[in-house]
């Protein structure tokens, strides 16, 4: 368990770093383009979701936008939110937001590193006897995906994964990004 820490303690530090490198030099190019250029820069993107069955209900809104440093680099913003209900179960409501860094070494393929915040408020039914919980949930994803001019496919891994507080049913997730 300690290596594991250890480990994911490394790979965080360098998926920081792989956000924040180039900061100073990204903003030096930043302050030359003029502010009417600053928009032909971004864009917006993000995603939704829903799924229902017996019972069960979970939707998802999750816009967001990134600026385009250059042909290989951009950095981002998102929201997101998320309402879950079992009838016989739970109620929870998943709200957060993340920065998100992309690096296409060639035009096909992206890699991203994303730091994401959750608020994660779970009410469960009394006849459970569990305790409701609120807490704030961190993941850190470092992805790998398939790249189109609008549309990323891959698979992304959480390095900070918690079994028992992770929203997500395990640290690997297939991700589609859409930009426009």
């Amino acid at each position: 368990m300690i290596k594991a820490l250890k480990f994911s303690h490394f790979l965080s530090t360098i998926c920081f770093y792989f956000i924040f490198a180039n900061t100073s030099s990204l903003a030096q190019t930043m302050q030359t383009q003029n502010s009417d250029n600053f928009w032909s820069h971004v864009r917006f993107g993000g995603g939704i979701g829903m799924s229902f069955g017996d019972g069960f209900f979970s939707g998802t809104l999750a816009p967001s936008a990134i600026y385009d440093f250059n042909e290989k680099f951009a950095l981002g913003v998102a929201l997101s939110g998320t309402y879950t209900s079992d009838d016989d179960y739970y109620t929870a409501g998943i709200f957060g937001g993340s920065i998100i860094s992309v690096f296409n070494p060639i035009r096909e393929i992206q890699l991203s590193a994303e730091f994401e915040e959750l608020n994660v408020s779970r009410n469960f039914d009394n006849r459970l006897n569990l305790e409701n919980e609120n807490y704030w949930y961190p993941a850190l994803h470092l992805g790998v995906g398939y790249s189109t001019p609008n549309v990323t496919f891959g698979m992304r891994y959480d390095v900070l994964y918690d079994d028992y507080k992770s929203i997500y049913a395990n640290p690997w997730a297939p991700f589609v990004r859409l930009y426009f």
